[in-house]
């Protein structure tokens, strides 16, 4: 049986996952699940007012785009 030859060494740098950049996803994530309009969880129990709606449909894509931009971080 032939030996196996050794793995070489990893030339990329290890990347750090952001841990505010996780919770501006959830959060995000979050604000377009239960409060968008005509389809979130809460408007199909409640009756929200678009004033209420619509910021926070575009809070929560901000804070998405935001979060996927700091999600990754070099050490």
């Amino acid at each position: 049986m032939a030996k196996a030859n050794k793995p070489a060494n990893n030339s990329k740098p290890r990347v750090k996952v952001s841990f505010t950049g996780v919770l501006m996803i959830l959060v995000g994530a979050d604000l377009i699940l239960l409060l968008a309009p005509e389809f979130g969880i809460l408007n199909s129990g409640f009756y929200i007012p678009d004033i209420y709606t619509w910021p926070s449909l575009i809070a929560g894509i901000a804070l998405l785009v935001l979060g996927f931009r700091r999600l990754y971080r070099k050490p």
